[in-house]
């Protein structure tokens, strides 16, 4: 068993306090606008309407995240929507994206899903080239009014 497949069985839900603290490291670098507190307690309201936040552990170590949902739209019938995938700086290019990406395309196989959505910013390349190795395409543009 190579190491990352060993890490694809160190996927677990972070389905408490404590591991949503233990999360916070990788999170915040994707979203560094949220403190500890407001990460934490956003994932719990959010955990209200069916957000599930994965993490993989290397060692005993956080090294990468999956926020998604299971989501059910006209447009695209029922989905897997990936809200956040994060990787520690110090760990990227090193596969841990990849294999919580493959584990969420898995999921979505197993829950009936058509597809697989997320939203990536426009300066993130490395991120759009992990996508579109893993068979992402892109097919929208998505419309922001800030309020």
């Amino acid at each position: 068993m190579t190491t990352l497949q060993a890490c694809a069985t160190a996927i677990h839900e972070a389905s408490d306090s404590s591991a949503l603290q233990r999360c916070y490291a990788v999170i915040q670098e994707l979203r560094p606008h949220l403190s500890e507190a407001q990460f934490i307690a956003q994932v719990l309201r959010q955990r209200v309407a069916g957000y599930h936040l994965m993490y993989l552990q290397a060692d005993e170590d956080i090294v990468s995240i999956l926020g998604y949902r299971l989501t059910e739209q006209l447009a695209w019938g029922k989905a897997v929507y990936i809200d956040d995938l994060a990787t520690l700086s110090s760990a990227r290019g090193l596969g841990y994206g990849g294999v919580l990406l493959k584990w969420a395309i898995e999921k979505a196989r197993a829950e009936h899903c058509q597809q697989v959505h997320l939203d990536t910013g426009t300066h993130r390349h490395t991120a759009h080239r992990l996508y579109l190795n893993h068979g992402f395409e892109l097919r929208s543009f998505h419309m922001i009014k800030d309020l």
